[in-house]
C-alpha cells in the first residue's frame, strides 16, 4: 500500500513546555487549532505522508514534552532521527535562551551527525514580542539550522517548515536511503536542483537569495 512512498522519516519536535510544539504538530497533520490544548504527557505521535519535489515521503512524527520531568525518556525520542524542528516562543525569551540546552541535548543522544535541524520561532500572530526575527536568523545560521517563523494560530509558516526540513533530508541520501535500498527507488527528476521549493526556500549554501517574507536560512 505504500509502493509509491520513497521513505519514512522520523521528525521530533522539541523545545520548552507552552511554545507550541503540540499546536504546530496539529496545524500541520489536522489543519486544527485549539487554544486551550493541554500540556503534552510523555510523547505524542502522528503520522503523515506528504510529497516534496515529487518524491511521497511518509513522516512518522514525535512530538515530546518540554518539562524536565520527562528528560528520562529522551534517548528513545532522538534514536534514529533524520530530522528535528526545534521550537521557542518569539513572545518569551527564556524559551529562546535556552535553545542551546536543547542543542546539547540533541547532540548527546542523536545516533546521526547529519540529522537536518529547522529552528521556527512560533507564536508570531501575537504582538508582544520579546525575541526580533534577526536573533532567530542569527541563531540558525551560527548552528547550520534551517529558520522559519511561523504561527500555529493563523498556519503562517507551518506547512513550509515540514516541507522544507523534508526537502533537505531527500537532498542528504545518507539519512535515509539505506533504509529504502531494497525498495528500487529512484529520486524524482525535481529533485537534482537545489532551487526553491513550493513555499519559495532557497538553499544559502548556493547562495540563491531567500524570500523576505519567509525568512529561511541554512548555514554554509
Amino acid at each position: 500500500m505504500d509502493e509509491d512512498v520513497l521513505t519514512t522519516l522520523k521528525i521530533l519536535i522539541i523545545g520548552e513546555s507552552g511554545v507550541g510544539k503540540s499546536s504546530l504538530l496539529l496545524r500541520f497533520t489536522d489543519d486544527t487549532f485549539d487554544p486551550e490544548l493541554a500540556a503534552t504527557i510523555g510523547v505524542d505521535f502522528k503520522v503523515k505522508t506528504i510529497s516534496v519535489d515529487g518524491n511521497k515521503a511518509k513522516l512518522a512524527i514525535w512530538d515530546t514534552a518540554g518539562q524536565e520531568r520527562f528528560r528520562t525518556l529522551t534517548p528513545s525520542y532522538y534514536r534514529g532521527a533524520q530530522g528535528v524542528i526545534l521550537v521557542y516562543d518569539v513572545t518569551r525569551r527564556d524559551t529562546f535562551v535556552k535553545l542551546d540546552n536543547w542543542l546539547n541535548e540533541l547532540e548527546t543522544y542523536c545516533t546521526r551527525n547529519d540529522i537536518v535541524k529547522m529552528l521556527v520561532g512560533n507564536k508570531i500572530d501575537k504582538e508582544n514580542r520579546e525575541v526580533d526575527r534577526n536573533e532567530g536568523l542569527k541563531f540558525a545560521r551560527k548552528h547550520s539550522m534551517l529558520f522559519i517563523e511561523a504561527s500555529a494560530k493563523t498556519c503562517d509558516g507551518v506547512q513550509c517548515a515540514f516541507e522544507e526540513l523534508v526537502e533537505k533530508i531527500i537532498q542528504t541520501p545518507g539519512l535515509w536511503e539505506s533504509e529504502s535500498q531494497n525498495k528500487g527507488v529512484k529520486l524524482s527528476n525535481k529533485e537534482e536542483g537545489h532551487g526553491g521549493g513550493a513555499c519559495g526556500f532557497y538553499d544559502a549554501v548556493y547562495s540563491r537569495p531567500a524570500v523576505e517574507s519567509l525568512h529561511f536560512w541554512q548555514g554554509v
